[in-house]
């Protein structure tokens, strides 16, 4: 579904991303993980758009998205849920949960929104509340949901645990294991390494720009290497 080769980015003349190739099939939760600075936000910043290419090239569902605008690549199926959240803090929930379906206006969006309340129950009792008043589990839910809302068949899920108790991590989590069940393949970074590892099918260690290593998420979970830099085991 998604495939990237030899992607570089750069901010000014620096670059920081250093020719990365990678794919995502189909049905997979693949996950990326390494450490802070590493350039893992940058490369889903770069696969949805937000984010100019240095090189490289970056192909969904066999077409080159490199020089496609990022709402195109959202109508295409490729959408983001950033890190950091970045909700709409002066709207309501539902407000925010309409901007994320804003490429439709067909009587599917208010399935979808329900679908989302079903997804996040919290979400529906608040509604019609304003989402700068959630909690920071709930706007991370929110997040998810307004993403969701954008129909995608692919989500590019940034540090959804990031700053989270573990008891709202944990269901963060199910909720992206879940997506597989609605046909939604997801490339997740995360820094909880051991987190991600465990509901995911396949992961790659990102390091300074680079991709380190690669492979099923149970091997790397028991890489002795693994286990020692980002597990702390």
């Amino acid at each position: 579904m998604l495939l990237v080769e030899g992607l570089r980015a750069r901010y000014g003349r620096i670059e920081v991303l250093h020719g990365i190739d990678l794919n995502v099939d189909s049905g997979e939760i693949v996950t990326v993980i390494g450490a802070n600075g590493a350039g893992k936000t940058t490369l889903l910043r770069c696969l949805s758009g937000v984010h100019p290419v240095a090189g490289g090239d970056i192909s969904f569902r066999g077409e080159s998205m490199s020089k496609v605008r990022s709402w195109h690549r959202l109508g295409r199926g490729l959408a983001q849920s950033p890190e950091g959240r970045q909700i709409f803090t002066n709207l309501t929930v539902e407000e925010n949960l309409r901007l994320g379906a804003y490429l439709f206006a067909d009587d599917r969006v208010e399935k979808d929104m329900e679908d989302a309340f079903q997804m996040f129950p919290v979400l529906k009792e608040k509604r019609n509340l304003s989402a700068g008043g959630l909690s920071g589990g709930q706007q991370q839910m929110l997040a998810m949901a307004r993403a969701l809302m954008g129909r995608p068949s692919c989500l590019l899920l940034d540090e959804p645990s990031m700053g989270l108790a573990p008891i709202i991590v944990s269901q963060i989590f199910d909720v992206v294991k879940g997506l597989k069940a609605l046909n939604v393949t997801v490339l997740l970074v995360e820094q909880n390494a051991y987190g991600a590892l465990k509901i995911a099918d396949r992961g790659y260690v990102m390091e300074t720009g680079r991709i380190t290593m690669d492979g099923p998420a149970e091997d790397l979970i028991a890489d002795p290497r693994i286990r020692e830099a980002y597990l702390g085991i």
